[in-house]
């Protein structure tokens, strides 16, 4: 059974959340506080994390990044917070996806089916090369001269996207749709924050891409390092 650790620290939200995520068949364990979170993580071995950001003591920018720092264990933020910089620090800080409050329990239980998919193969080579890098897709795995890039699971599967388009144009609609396989209706600040996290793992210059570069107005496009457009980031 899959197990969610829910953070939350409204105990009416907590007790209705995992109530329904309960009758979605999922196991919820539950947490009240960063420092909370933070224990149950080792004891509850969860596969995905719902991390409200607003807490007490440790907030939840700071549990969302001390867990990225122990590897790719999948956090959807629950926030009330959506301005553009509040919701942009949450997935710098390591956040796959988000969802506002007041939050739809069956919104949720579909942004968690989505996020636990990011992992099966869709059907792409089991091996590209992109520059120097190597691709491997059932395996989960990047490598630059046979070092492992410590990729999250949205990260790699956005890299095996792109890679996948051998050099053409994915749009940002595209990308959304094969990446995150749930509507976000024009919000591309998810796009946005995954691909500068991506490009700061692989790219030799982040602010020079040369593997994953724009076009603008359109999306982005994946190539062996070469030939740039002018202008593109």
């Amino acid at each position: 059974m899959t197990t969610l650790l829910l953070v939350e620290d409204d105990p009416r939200i907590r007790g209705a959340l995992r109530l329904a995520l309960a009758d979605e068949g999922y196991r919820v364990v539950e947490a009240a506080s960063g420092e909370q979170a933070l224990d149950e993580l080792g004891a509850a071995t969860p596969d995905v994390v719902l991390l409200d950001l607003m807490l007490p003591g440790i907030d939840g920018l700071e549990v969302c990044a001390r867990i990225r720092d122990r590897g790719d264990l999948p956090i959807i933020m629950v926030t009330a917070r959506t301005s553009s910089d509040e919701v942009i620090a949450g997935l710098e800080a390591g956040a796959d996806d988000y969802v506002t409050k007041p939050v739809d329990a069956g919104e949720l239980a579909a942004r968690v089916r989505a996020l636990l998919r990011r992992t099966r193969n869709t059907g792409q080579d089991d091996t590209i090369e992109l520059g120097e890098l190597t691709v491997r897709v059932s395996e989960g795995r990047a490598l630059r001269g046979g070092e492992d890039i410590p990729l999250t699971k949205t990260e790699f599967r956005l890299l095996c996207t792109l890679a996948a388009a051998r050099g053409a144009v994915v749009t940002r609609e595209q990308l959304l749709e094969r990446v995150w396989e749930y509507g976000y209706f024009g919000d591309t600040r998810l796009l946005d924050v995954h691909i500068r996290r991506l490009r700061r793992k692989i790219e030799p210059d982040p602010g020079q891409p040369r593997l994953i570069v724009t076009v603008r107005g359109v999306g982005y496009r994946a190539e062996h390092g070469t030939d740039r457009e002018d202008g593109a980031r």
